[in-house]
């Protein structure tokens, strides 16, 4: 009798270690599988960042602040971020009361504000000017003078019309 509970044990022991051996045979087999999914879908992200990077030095190569020989016209002048302070100049065009000087359309809807600015070098800019409903471009000339005044003048323009 002794015998025959030590044969069930080891029969029932027997059972349970197989059990264990092929249950973590699989759960090994689906971590590597989760493994490898995770490597190829990292290699995916790095790839598309890499394609990001690419295109925002891209978008970046028409601007002042990435064009040394603009930057070198204000290095007499002792402004921090050139781009920033003339974008700041050109928004407070908006200040007047009613359409910004600058946009040569009555506003339908509202008045006509400059929204975004990018400048491009030490002498053009080119803006998005909106009145909420309707909207159009701007290419802008400027000078900055010794004096930090900036002048504005208008060098082309386009408005976006509305297809019903």
């Amino acid at each position: 009798m002794k015998t025959r509970i030590f044969l069930y044990l080891f029969i029932f022991s027997s059972l349970i270690a197989l059990y264990l051996y092929v249950s973590s045979a699989k759960r090994v087999e689906a971590i590597d599988k989760t493994n490898t999914e995770l490597k190829i879908t990292i290699e995916q992200l790095e790839d598309s960042l890499r394609t990001t990077q690419i295109k925002a030095l891209d978008l970046q190569y028409f601007s002042l602040e990435n064009n040394d020989d603009a930057l070198a016209y204000y290095d007499h002048l002792s402004l921090e971020d050139p781009a920033r302070y003339i974008a700041d100049k050109l928004i407070e065009t908006n200040e007047t009361k009613g359409d910004n000087p600058l946009v040569p359309y009555e506003g339908m809807e509202n008045d006509f504000k400059i929204n975004k600015i990018k400048v491009l070098n030490h002498k053009w800019i080119i803006a998005d000017f909106s009145d909420g409903k309707y909207w159009g471009e701007l290419f802008i000339q400027y000078e900055l003078k010794d004096n930090l005044s900036v002048d504005f003048s208008l060098a082309d323009y386009l408005l976006y019309t509305r297809s019903n």
